[in-house]
């Protein structure tokens, strides 16, 4: 009997340093500071915060890595988390209709802040240039006195220090306890980005020539003009055509020919058609050149950056300009 009075007495401990331990957990995990929830529709800005706020806030991307933005559509799920968030940052631009017909619209965006990138920075109207082929499909839709601006306003690092900054303010507004946190951490990252912007210019100085060529869309309109540059392509950037017609092609070949062009650029995730059938009339070397709208599923995984992708930009531009 003693022997089972002792046992009881051993179980009946060790149930009450369990539920003491399990609750003193829960009473801990109660007392820890919520942090922010923030919802970016692409890849740079989702970037740019993870770099400013690191573990200090809960951030995620809607677009999934892999796919292209001009095709994306928000699932139920998508809506749920714009919802509950309270930071929510996109572009703004004709691509991302459904942000304001679809959700904005829809929900109570009262507390939450919105940040649409078009509306940081200085923008510039998209243009058709020689060669260029035009979209068909909604020209006839559209008022003459219509304005289409090109919306990939962070390929410029001058404008993405704009962007990073407004970020951050935001993120300081929203969170006022770690805004020296968010500030310390976008000052290194302004270093990073005046180091990048550097490294541009003193390409674009030192090469033989100005010119760069793509077999693809251009949504380095921001990125041209920063750095004087000048460019033919297929199509403007926020293009949704894919297939080039055989002028366009022609013209191009025949541009890469006369300049003694030494590169054709292609940008991520393209299927990369319009700058094979280029290099393989002109047996021109073909690199990427990257918008950074969106990474790989394996490049999301090991963590690759904005700086990491534009730092290889910066080998393959200066190749270009050779």
């Amino acid at each position: 009997m003693k022997f089972f009075l002792k046992l009881a007495l051993f179980v009946l401990s060790f149930c009450l340093i369990i539920c003491t331990n399990s609750n003193a957990k829960i009473s801990k995990r109660e007392n820890l500071p919520k942090k922010l929830k923030i919802v970016t529709t692409i890849f740079p800005q989702y970037d740019f915060i993870r770099e400013i706020a690191k573990d200090k806030v809960e951030l995620s991307m809607l677009l999934h890595p892999g796919t292209q933005a001009h095709s994306f559509e928000p699932t139920p799920s998508d809506i749920i988390k714009i919802k509950n968030c309270d930071i929510f940052v996109y572009v703004g631009g004709e691509n991302e209709d459904w942000v304001k017909d679809k959700i904005l619209a829809s929900i109570d965006t009262k507390g939450k802040t919105v940040l649409a990138l078009l509306d940081l920075v200085k923008l510039v109207e998209e243009e058709i240039i020689e060669g260029m082929q035009e979209e068909q499909e909604d020209e006839s839709k559209k008022s003459k006195e219509e304005k289409e601006y090109d919306e990939h306003v962070w390929t410029s690092p001058k404008n993405a220090k704009i962007i990073v900054k407004a970020l951050t303010q935001a993120l300081s507004k929203k969170d006022s306890e770690n805004s020296q946190y968010y500030k310390q951490n976008m000052q290194e990252y302004l270093k990073n980005l005046d180091a990048l912007d550097i490294e541009f210019k003193n390409i674009v100085k030192n090469a033989k020539r100005k010119t760069i060529i793509f077999g693809d869309r251009f949504p380095f309109r921001y990125f041209a003009d920063d750095y004087k540059l000048k460019y033919y392509a297929a199509f403007a950037g926020c293009s949704t055509e894919s297939d080039a017609s055989a002028a366009t092609i022609s013209f191009l070949i025949k541009k890469v020919s006369s300049e003694r062009i030494p590169v054709v650029f292609h940008i991520e995730l393209s299927n990369q058609k319009i700058a094979d059938a280029i290099c393989e009339q002109t047996r021109t070397k073909k690199l990427l050149m990257n918008s950074c709208h969106n990474v790989t599923k394996k490049e999301f995984e090991k963590g690759i950056s904005y700086l990491d992708l534009m730092k290889t930009n910066v080998e393959n531009l200066k190749e270009a300009l050779q």
